[in-house]
């Protein structure tokens, strides 16, 4: 036999496929079972990433010492001070566009100042690499425009990004008034059904899951449930969540039962969210015409009057000049 794979090609290349198949085999096991690991690995950090994140939100262990915070301290240190006037304002702002750090409001307004300085002195070096001359009158309304924009840009994100997230905790909280509702039937307590409910929206409604989990930190905290669900609606800026914290509180002194005031809550809250969704349907057709008429009228238009204006070209022209 070992003569044969010595002195035979075809016994040498039928051992080396052999080889070559048993390496290929033992390699592809390895790959797999590392791959296995890999993928139970990652799915346990994303366990364990979700449960930190609902255990501990961002509204009650926000970390300080971010990079845009130390810059701030350490400009402010330099002796440039970063304090708005309107300082409650601002914070309010901030908190309801979802920057719950304290240095949130020195960043704003670190970022404006560095806007209105930065956008007006690459607009003036985009011209003067442009164009060799440049007018006075021109390169002052350039610069003014520019730090215009620099100044208002980050309001204005700021609004927006606020206005998304209170969108966003208005739909999203019906839900969570319909699984509250549940676990109070099923026996829990408000604080024990916060929690529940606040770990159950993790990944379909997260700022609702944030809001309820923080109020739930609260309440282990020591805090009562009036002062907790008062800084939850503060949290919020939502008037639908406002009003559901009163009606708890209310709830809660009058010694009333929690479960049909949510009920009826959950109900009207539904109820404006079916109304907004029709509310918003019967808009498409007013948005629809602007782009109807701006597109397509003209081209009807021009279609229709066509064969008319050819024929006042090729006739009537010539007769009314003797041609």
């Amino acid at each position: 036999m070992l003569n044969f794979i010595a002195t035979s090609d075809i016994g040498r290349l039928a051992v080396l496929g052999v080889i070559f198949a048993l390496v290929f085999g033992i390699a592809l096991t390895l790959l797999l079972v590392a791959s296995q690991r890999a993928s139970v690995r990652s799915e346990l950090s994303v366990i364990g990433k979700t449960a930190t994140r609902s255990s501990s939100p961002d509204s009650l262990r926000r970390s300080t010492n971010d990079a845009w915070a130390r810059l701030a301290d350490r400009i402010e240190k330099a002796g440039l001070n970063l304090t708005d006037t309107k300082s409650d304002a601002l914070t309010k702002q901030m908190r309801e566009a979802g920057f719950e750090s304290p240095g949130a409001p020195r960043v704003y307004t670190l970022v404006r100042l560095v806007l209105v300085i930065v956008l007006p002195l690459l607009a003036v070096g985009a011209m003067y690499m442009g164009s060799g001359e440049v007018g006075l009158m021109k390169l002052y309304f350039t610069g003014t425009v520019c730090a215009a924009l620099g100044l208002y840009i980050p309001n204005i994100y700021v609004r927006m990004r606020a206005d998304r997230r209170r969108r966003e905790i208005t739909n999203g909280f019906p839900d969570s008034l319909d699984l509250m509702l549940v676990c109070i039937e099923a026996g829990l307590g408000l604080e024990a059904a916060l929690d529940r409910v606040g770990r159950e929206m993790v990944l379909s409604h997260p700022l609702v899951s944030r809001l309820l989990v923080g109020t739930t930190m609260q309440l282990r905290a020591g805090a009562s449930r009036e002062v907790a669900l008062r800084r939850m609606a503060a949290d919020a800026g939502v008037d639908e969540i406002s009003s559901f914290a009163t009606l708890l509180i209310q709830s809660d002194k009058l010694g009333t039962s929690i479960a049909t005031t949510l009920r009826v809550y959950a109900a009207e809250m539904r109820e404006k969210r079916r109304m907004r969704a029709e509310e918003k349907a019967h808009r498409i057709p007013v948005l629809i015409s602007v782009p109807l008429v701006a597109c397509m009228l003209p081209t009807m238009i021009g279609t229709l009057m066509l064969p008319a204006a050819v024929r006042v070209v090729r006739i009537l022209i010539p007769q009314m000049t003797g041609g």
